[in-house]
């Protein structure tokens, strides 16, 4: 799966396609600190608290099933809990092999898919979840597609509808979750997205205050209107193209689905890894949503993202490092 801390160079889809020529899209560092968010919607942050309540108003009945299998400090476990439309999701559910959970996060997965659990992050005393994503890896629906550049684009028609509120509220509900199982973390979650999920995570963050700090790395739907004039290889790219053929319709659902705008509204810390040179999710779209958080925030800087380069495993390390200290204060 794509790691939110250790996987940035995978790319969002199963493809190969041509890399954009100029994957800083003409960008520095000092001209991606300036990137503004976008102007929200009227009725932006009300429509999203009324997605939330609605959601977690649902009783998700989480289900695990103990695998026998341990990996370093975990025990391992599949998990099923219901979501929104009665929508299963499937994944897995890391559980310290001693000593109990002190605190626990929901890890959500980029667009190229969730195969497995990671057992490499630095907390080995707390209990992680691993959803899948509506309609991706072991969440497949027969209504959702499961191939990235037709996920993004599902019921795009409408914001009541729009996949992006589903894995939201997928979001949500893995949280509600993860607390019925430990009823003991609550105060004490955390949340880490990478990519698809960095983008999914920030539209969720602002309105579930059970999550006490975040991370993203790369996340994607960020300033959507300018992600709509730059090409990438990314599922952005088939969103492009539909706006393309269809102007307006996509934009105008978009607009509430925008992560940069939802930043502004984020109260907790955050960590972000944004990267100066990415070929499917623009750096100015993800620079945005950093920009716009207020408060406390800390950016590592990556030199690329969704791709390989010299310094890929370096930057991971000290990555992973970094995420160690800023967790240890949940």
């Amino acid at each position: 799966m794509d790691s939110p801390q250790a996987k940035s160079s995978q790319p969002e889809s199963q493809k190969a396609p041509e890399l954009p020529p100029d994957p800083t899209y003409g960008y520095t560092l000092e001209t991606l600190l300036e990137v503004q968010a976008p102007e929200a919607p009227a009725g932006f942050s009300d429509r999203w608290r009324g997605w939330f309540k609605k959601a977690t108003q649902l009783d998700p009945r989480p289900v695990i099933h103990d695998t026998g299998r341990v990996r370093s400090d975990w025990k391992i476990f599949e998990i099923n809990y219901r979501s929104t439309d009665e929508v299963l999701i499937s994944g897995w559910l890391l559980v310290p092999k001693s000593g109990g959970a002190k605190r626990g996060f929901v890890v959500g997965h980029g667009y190229g898919g969730c195969p497995g659990p990671e057992s490499h992050l630095p907390f080995p005393d707390a209990a992680i979840l691993f959803p899948c994503a509506r309609g991706i890896s072991k969440s497949k629906h027969p209504n959702i597609p499961s191939q990235a550049n037709d996920h993004v684009l599902h019921r795009i028609h409408t914001a009541e509808r729009y996949v992006l509120r589903g894995c939201s509220e997928d979001t949500w509900l893995g949280v509600s979750s993860l607390l019925q199982l430990f009823p003991q973390l609550e105060g004490h979650i955390g949340y880490l997205g990478i990519s698809f999920s960095g983008g999914v995570g920030t539209l969720a963050l602002p309105w579930d205050h059970r999550i006490q700090r975040a991370h993203v790395n790369v996340p994607s739907f960020g300033n959507q209107a300018l992600r709509l004039t730059l090409p990438s290889i990314g599922s952005a790219e088939s969103v492009r193209e539909f706006e393309k053929k269809d102007p307006g319709v996509a934009l105008n659902t978009l607009r509430w689905f925008d992560a940069a705008s939802a930043a502004r509204h984020i109260e907790i810390p955050m960590h972000f890894a944004c990267a100066l040179a990415d070929p499917a999710v623009a750096p100015p779209g993800q620079f945005s949503i950093h920009n716009a958080k207020p408060g406390e925030k800390k950016l590592y800087v990556l030199e690329a993202g969704h791709m390989d380069y010299p310094n890929q495993a370096q930057e991971e390390t000290e990555l992973l490092q970094e995420l160690e200290t800023f967790f240890a204060h949940m």
